[in-house]
């Protein structure tokens, strides 16, 4: 039940108590309200609809919270979101004004050109606005200096939620919506960051509102409208210099040494409210928030506003390029090559991790070929299989753990991800992609480390044939692993839970791998498991590729199988296939595997939303109640226009 007015060239302070609804209405304006509230009412752009453009990229949410990545530097965050985020319309409006001082036989000034074009040049590593921002912002200083995480020294608190407000301005969006931005900082940073947005509004007609817990007295007095919660009513919604006016005529009126905010603040509140009652001629009685609401419709802004609600805006006012009708800033192609350099440099910066990764399976490569070495492995009966088996499957246990990280690193990407996916700073399919190419080199780095190291010394059939398709085998089941853990990561969403059912699924995998349990010793009921299970074609294709081998074509002896050879008759005992044509389908299936696993994950990317979203406080049946009871001119007004009208011009 909010309606009101945001206008351009206007900076307006969003005001409440906590829990008063100020980051529910800020995301309802940039078009990302809770899924799970139910929104009545209309929010219109310049009196257009938001099924009419993107609000996403027209306006410009910034959140409370400091998602950032930890490896990257200020100056690299910074000009990611703006390659991302795109330069809008500056480009195209650099076109055509030269085209037309190029007509009219204008010349312009060589430092004011050479400026315009670089703030509207596309497609650079950095940019004069990056540098720009930098210094308004005071990140100048920390500009190379990584952002740093919970695990990494960086910049400090306060420096960290600069880049957050910059990551956003930096982009073209001409409406601005701030969630407590200042978080961290001290009064004098967040004077200046105010101060400068708010040149920034009155000199490029921008759209800001911003919100702020307890702001100092000079940082308030920096805002042209005040916008007031309490308890999820709009109180007041005008110029700050009738504020005041409007809470004296209610019956309150706000002490000389007392902060305006301040006042604001405990003006609704039950307790600190009676402190400030100035009627002397009338008792003290508390007045709700929705009373305030009700009075405000009295007052003379809230009638103005009213007025202005009920005139709907022209929208042929508007220029065509003020509101963004391109989901995203860049082509897909540019997308996924932007994302792709971001994650190759964080796979850099990370290099440690994968250096570790390798040195570990280095060491479990080097006891495993001591602990099998080729003088123990006698390959003449059927007997001699079980200890080639034995090895073979430790082979494959260990290749699949040793993808078990993926989760880790999957859920430490994911808030940042979501974050810039809901900003719509690309699509999340080229995230998906990007981290699936660049993990293939890696993948088939660990497993040749692996099988160089071990394939000779074991003692495996030892035609160079034979090297590389188990060399084949080991690729794919990393990757197919790495797929599926990559996945429970982005489902699953939580390190706890990840790690839970992670581990659960591996059992399950290995115990319906056909090493455990034969296939033919495998109940009916059960047995749908063992031909969906991953390492059952694993296991196929590498006991396929070994026991089909010419020195394992020995006549058994030892067991009546009829006429088949030593290897043959493990295969069968074990329920493998047994025939060349088992390996390829055992490898097709890891494939289509990894294809499934993937598809499933950038769905998941796509589709589910971040576990760490703002909840919206819902409305019991005592305020439904409440708001029932409202005046008849409210409803008229509602009947007009319901919502936000933010006017945004270029």
């Amino acid at each position: 039940d909010v309606s009101g007015i945001l206008k351009p060239s206007r900076l307006t302070l969003l005001l409440g108590p906590p829990t008063s609804g100020k980051s529910t209405l800020m995301q309802a304006l940039t078009g990302k309200p809770d899924k799970n509230l139910k929104v009545s009412g209309n929010i219109t752009y310049c009196g257009h609809d938001f099924s009419e453009f993107y609000p996403e990229r027209t306006s410009t949410y910034v959140s409370q919270y400091d998602l950032h990545n930890g490896e990257l530097t200020v100056r690299e965050t910074l000009d990611f979101s703006r390659l991302c985020l795109g330069t809008g319309v500056r480009h195209d409006t650099l076109l055509e004004l030269a085209r037309r001082e190029r007509n009219a036989g204008i010349k312009p000034d060589p430092e004011i050109d050479a400026f315009m074009k670089a703030i509207a040049e596309q497609g650079k590593d950095t940019n004069v606005i990056t540098d720009l921002t930098l210094k308004v912002l005071g990140l100048d200083i920390c500009a190379d200096t990584i952002v740093g995480d919970e695990m990494r020294r960086g910049i400090s608190g306060g420096q960290r939620k600069r880049v957050t407000t910059g990551e956003m301005l930096i982009g073209p969006a001409r409406a601005l919506f701030m969630d407590e931005i200042s978080t961290g900082l001290d009064s004098s940073s967040t004077f200046q960051i105010v101060k400068y947005i708010r040149q920034m509004v009155h000199v490029m007609n921008y759209t800001v509102m911003i919100s702020l817990l307890q702001p100092p007295p000079e940082t308030y007095n920096l805002f042209d409208d005040i916008i007031l919660l309490s308890e999820g009513y709009l109180v007041y919604n005008g110029p700050r210099e009738n504020i005041l006016e409007f809470f004296e005529s209610a019956g309150f009126r706000c002490p000389e040494r007392k902060g305006v905010a301040d006042f604001l603040q405990e003006v609704t509140s039950r307790k600190d409210q009676q402190q400030y009652w100035c009627y002397d001629y009338e008792n003290y009685r508390y007045v709700s928030a929705l009373e305030f609401s009700e009075l405000f419709k009295s007052f003379h802004a809230g009638k103005k506003l009213q007025i202005e609600l009920q005139i709907p805006y022209d929208k042929s006012r508007i220029h065509p390029a003020a509101l963004a009708i391109q989901k995203y800033g860049l082509s897909n192609w540019e997308s996924l090559m932007t994302v792709l350099s971001r994650e190759w440099l964080l796979m850099k910066r990370n290099s440690f991790l994968y250096t570790f990764k390798s040195f570990q399976l280095l060491v479990l490569a080097i006891v495993t070929m001591t602990v099998f070495l080729r003088t123990q492995m006698p390959h003449e009966n059927f007997s001699d299989t079980v200890k080639f088996s034995g090895v073979l499957t430790s082979s494959l246990i260990t290749i699949m753990f040793n993808g078990f990280s993926e989760v880790q690193m999957t859920i430490k990407k994911l808030p940042v991800f979501y974050k810039q996916r809901d900003c719509l700073f690309f699509p999340a399919w080229t995230f998906g992609v990007a981290n699936i190419i660049l993990k293939l080199p890696f993948s088939l780095m660990e497993t040749s480390v692996w099988t160089i190291a071990t394939y000779y010394v074991i003692g495996y059939a030892p035609a160079p044939a034979r090297f590389f398709s188990a060399l084949l085998v080991y690729f794919c089941t990393h990757q197919m692993v790495v797929a599926l853990f990559r996945l429970l990561g982005a489902v699953l969403q939580t390190m706890v839970v990840a790690n839970t059912f992670g581990m659960l699924v591996m059992l399950l995998v290995c115990l319906f791998g056909g090493f455990v349990i034969p296939r033919h010793d495998i109940k009916p009921w059960w047995i749908w498991a063992y031909w969906i299970s991953p390492m059952m074609y694993s296991n196929n294709a590498i006991s396929v590729n070994e026991f089909l081998d010419s020195r394992w074509a020995i006549p058994n002896v030892e067991r009546n199988i009829g006429a088949l050879t030593v290897g043959k008759a493990y295969l069968k005992s074990k329920g493998y296939f047994t025939g060349e044509w088992g390996y390829w389908l055992s490898i097709g299936a890891m494939i289509g595997f990894m294809i499934l696993f993937n598809i499933l994950y950038i769905c998941a990317l796509t589709f589910l939303k971040s576990p760490n979203s703002s909840k919206g406080v819902v409305s019991d049946g005592d305020t439904e109640n409440m708001l029932k009871k409202g005046s008849t001119n409210q409803k008229q007004m509602d009947q007009v226009n319901y919502g936000m009208v933010v006017a945004c011009s270029i």
